[in-house]
């Protein structure tokens, strides 16, 4: 077994580094909603001027230091930067940076996501109700058990290569997804296959021509026998927001048969269409069985001859013509009744059928390796504590053979 030895945390790696970013630089900018909790890889960024923000390069992991973000995961290692290049993002992130020749950067990244620290940073947290944040001080001074850098680096090649794998999968996810989105784009916007015109037989109608559009409710919350781990699924938007997933079976919680007969929720089949009709609208997503949601959608149920895959691609390509169709002061929101008025284009039924083949294998392969992803996310996270409190003893492995 390689001796283990406590050090504090601020002595292994280096907390918010300082970096040099001009305001008015036109830089990378990672905000916290493009965080995916328990997730790595950053999917996405914004270009955009420096005003101000935590600043960090590649390699670098970064925390969110708030509530609810922290609980719920909101940890990446960023690797969206050019070498020497400095991105930005939050305020409410902390930066952690590898020391060269004491830390692993791929270790420090599993090191933060385990409870070695996360448990310490949650409980550290201060301040007023809903904006606790970590204490960076009690972080910095944690003591912390680490192997020898040789040690951390097949531990975090392990976890890695899972990692790996994961945002593989999601590659081909997104291939796959823009393919489709561009056929039916080719199809159903500008009519490519049609010489540039839309067909005689196809017509004009609204949402409501598409699918039955389903609000749905939330049993009350002072009844614990309205709410299970493992019953009727029951979505909201925050599902959508933390899972990001093309489909979904369950949420965070589940109600009971007692708890939908006793709100507005309904019971939806397989295959119907999710979407958020406020704070945020637009959240999209495809029923993996029979679901319900909070009254924070407004779900179309395709009919038979129109399918899943039209509706779905036709509410992410109009989406912006739903949201001026919003309203509201606080926040913008779509009722039923206006969602049901959302102008829509109604192919014939054998293009229709056409398209459904087309998306068939589609969307079959997207679902397979979300389940896959799904797997080697509950991998990943049944190996960290054992590999990072030593329980699994890695000594012996030879790095060359991952």
């Amino acid at each position: 077994m390689v001796e283990w030895t406590n050090r504090k945390f601020k002595d292994i790696v280096t907390f918010n580094p300082r970096e040099t970013l001009k305001k008015g630089t036109l830089a990378k900018k990672v905000t916290m909603d493009m965080l995916i909790p328990f997730c790595r890889d950053i999917p996405t960024f914004e270009i955009t001027e420096f005003k101000g923000g935590t600043k960090f390069r590649n390699g670098d992991t970064i925390m969110a230091r708030i509530t609810p973000c922290l609980e719920n995961g909101k940890t990446s290692k960023v690797s969206i930067l050019k070498d020497n290049e400095i991105g930005f993002g939050s305020t409410e992130y902390i930066v952690f940076r590898s020391i060269e020749g004491v830390t692993n950067a791929d270790f420090v990244y599993y090191l933060v996501c385990s409870s070695e620290v996360r448990n310490p940073a949650i409980k550290s947290m201060v301040g007023s109700s809903g904006r606790q944040r970590v204490q960076t001080d009690v972080l910095q001074n944690l003591e912390i058990s680490v192997p020898d850098l040789e040690t951390q680096q097949k531990i975090a090649s392990i976890l890695s290569a899972l990692d790996d794998k994961i945002e593989l999968n999601n590659k081909i996810n997104e291939n796959l997804e823009q393919q489709a989105q561009a056929i039916f784009k080719s199809w159903f916007v500008d009519f490519e296959p049609f010489g540039g015109v839309m067909p005689d037989d196809w017509k004009f109608g609204t949402i409501a021509d598409l699918g039955t559009v389903v609000g749905g409710g939330t049993p009350s919350k002072k009844i614990d026998e309205y709410y299970t781990d493992n019953g009727i699924a029951w979505i909201t938007p925050k599902d959508l927001s933390n899972y990001k997933s093309k489909f979904i079976a369950h949420g965070e919680i589940d109600i009971t048969e007692l708890g939908l007969s006793k709100s507005n929720a309904t019971l939806m089949p397989n295959g119907t269409i999710l979407f958020s009709s406020r704070a945020p609208i637009g959240y999209i997503a495809i029923a993996d069985g029979q679901v319900s949601t909070n009254q924070g959608f407004k779900s179309v149920v395709p009919f038979d001859n129109i399918g899943t895959a039209y509706i779905y691609y036709f509410l992410k390509e109009n989406l912006i013509t739903i949201e001026n169709m919003s309203s509201g002061s606080t926040f913008k929101e779509i009722s039923g009744g206006i969602m049901k008025t959302v102008p829509a284009l109604i192919p014939s039924d054998n293009i229709l059928q056409k398209f459904k083949d087309i998306c068939k294998p589609i969307f079959y392969k997207q679902e397979m390796l979300e389940y896959e992803n799904k797997n080697l996310s509950a991998l990943r996270d049944s190996l960290l504590p054992k590999l990072m409190n030593g329980e699994i003893d890695v000594s012996e492995m030879e790095l060359r053979c991952l």
